[in-house]
């Protein structure tokens, strides 16, 4: 049996299917599959076949964090997104949710319950398994502070995962080092609020956020952690970065922490622009 017709036994397959479509850099070159999973049952087979097969893989979720190579990728991206996406609410906040779950989208469930904790990532246009690997956050609050399990997919089988053997820190998750890990899902805790007040705040978060940041143009959102004692955006400013641009690649003039993909950008271009910047700021400012 042909590798795609095994594949499709347990999910939806795309061949040679180019990774510009699946990343809001809007960047990359095309794979060899493009596998959505049906479930996790589905997912532990098509990890099976990976296996035997000896493929290369990658697991995506809405790729708004990910720069892919502008080379082809001869091997399978499993993405989440299609049907990773149930969630479940216990009535004292608690709440269950696959990986493949828009984080923004729980963010306004949680909203319509009335319930408050989830604020900070109403406006991450990601998935919740991309939050969990990054610990994403935003406004002083993170993906750290809520959780509780994360279920994973490590070493053939599935299991829970406690908070406390999870490593968070900044932008940083024990699944950063553990590639052949899989986030499946997780479990926060939730507290009771007011209705008004929360969607009042993230009302105000997002025009914020619209004034600020170049939403209307290809990116990958802010693209440089802060250091411990400055912001990104003020480094790269004092170097005179804003609006800088290599190929189709520019620092925005809007916020310059964010890189956008200005004119049909390679990820080479991307790169180049990075590592231009770091290279300044640490001459610069150590």
């Amino acid at each position: 049996m042909k590798l795609k017709e095994r594949l499709g036994a347990y999910g939806d397959v795309l061949t040679k299917e180019s990774l510009k479509k699946h990343t809001t850099f809007k960047i990359g070159g095309n794979c060899r599959y493009f596998v959505y999973p049906k479930n996790e049952l589905c997912l532990t087979q098509i990890m099976k076949i990976i296996q035997v097969e000896g493929l290369p893989y990658k697991v995506f979720g809405k790729g708004s964090n990910i720069l892919c190579s502008d080379d082809d990728f001869p091997g399978i991206v499993i993405c989440l997104d299609r049907y990773f996406t149930d969630f479940y609410f216990e009535t004292d906040g608690t709440c269950v949710v696959q990986s493949g779950t828009s984080i923004i989208l729980l963010a306004h469930e949680a909203m319509k319950r009335s319930f408050s904790g989830l604020e900070f990532a109403s406006g991450i246009p990601g998935t919740v398994g991309g939050a969990v690997f990054m610990n994403a956050g935003a406004y002083k609050s993170d993906m750290s502070q809520i959780i509780q399990e994360v279920f994973v997919y490590r070493n053939g089988i599935c299991e829970w995962i406690n908070v406390q053997d999870l490593d968070f820190s900044y932008r940083h998750s024990v699944f950063q080092q553990h590639a052949d890990w899989i986030v499946l899902g997780m479990r926060c805790q939730l507290i009771p609020g007011d209705q008004k007040e929360i969607l009042d705040l993230m009302d105000s978060r997002r025009q914020r956020r619209m004034a600020s940041q170049p939403l209307d143009r290809p990116c990958a959102g802010s693209m440089f952690r802060n250091p411990t004692q400055a912001q990104a955006w003020e480094l790269i400013e004092k170097i005179g970065f804003r609006g800088k641009s290599i190929g189709g690649a520019k620092v925005s003039e809007k916020h310059a922490n964010f890189i956008i993909n200005d004119k049909n950008a390679t990820a080479e271009d991307i790169m180049t622009l990075v590592t231009m910047i770091q290279k300044e700021v640490k001459e610069q400012f150590d």
